[in-house]
């Protein structure tokens, strides 16, 4: 099995022809930043669909996200930790919204802006009702932690949707990759509110990345 099979072992069979193309039709379309929220006041009123992309600090959220919509300069990527300081709210072709999180974890800023970010994140998530879905994003290197298991518990006591999906899958050899994508499968096991399928991904590559907007636009178009 080569790297990229490897890598596509989980989000190669849920996936047709026809919900690629669709997936690649909405990702094609404007996507644009339209609002930046520091406080759960400025929040935007619920409205149309939004997906949420979640991890530690320095996952790759913004990488992904530029990934996604085709545009190396959508979402600021960086390599400082926690360089994303408040929920960017992008409009993806006047369907949906995607929203970057802060990161949690680690991150350079004092221990008041953590707590306030991840507050933040913690009413975003328990009481958006138009969040369709949130994307859980793992660095494939580092594997799931215990945040990643305290906001996965969180989501499943509100019943929020969620997909883990692991990031940087180019920078795993063969066998290791292999076994990341294996240990996040076995974190869905028990997990209602958590979408079976597993989508590897590399926004260097491209990996995963048809079968991530599929998923997405499945969740645009239900």
């Amino acid at each position: 099995m080569s790297k990229q099979e490897s890598a596509n072992r989980v989000t190669s069979s849920p996936f047709t022809p026809d919900s690629l193309e669709a997936g690649r039709r909405l990702f094609a379309q404007e996507c644009r930043f339209v609002l930046g929220v520091a406080k759960e006041a400025q929040l935007p009123p619920p409205g149309r669909p939004e997906i949420a992309f979640a991890g530690r600090s320095n996952v790759g959220k913004s990488s992904l996200l530029n990934a996604l919509a085709g545009r190396k300069g959508l979402a600021r990527v960086s390599g400082t930790p926690g360089a994303t300081r408040q929920l960017n709210f992008f409009d993806l072709a006047g369907r949906a919204y995607l929203v970057d999180l802060p990161g949690y974890g680690f991150a350079r800023a004092g221990k008041g802006d953590i707590a306030e970010w991840n507050a933040l994140i913690r009413a975003y998530l328990r009481g958006r009702a138009n969040l369709r879905r949130l994307c859980l994003l793992v660095d494939s290197r580092r594997g799931i932690g215990e945040a990643d298991r305290k906001i996965m518990a969180l989501l499943d006591e509100a019943a929020q949707s969620y997909q883990l999906v692991l990031t940087k899958t180019d920078k795993l050899p063969e066998a290791a990759l292999a076994a990341a994508v294996g240990a996040l499968e076995a974190e869905t096991a028990g997990r209602g509110a958590c979408h079976p399928t597993v989508i590897a991904t590399s926004a260097e590559t491209g990996a995963g990345i048809p079968e991530l907007r599929a998923a997405l636009a499945a969740v645009v178009f239900a």
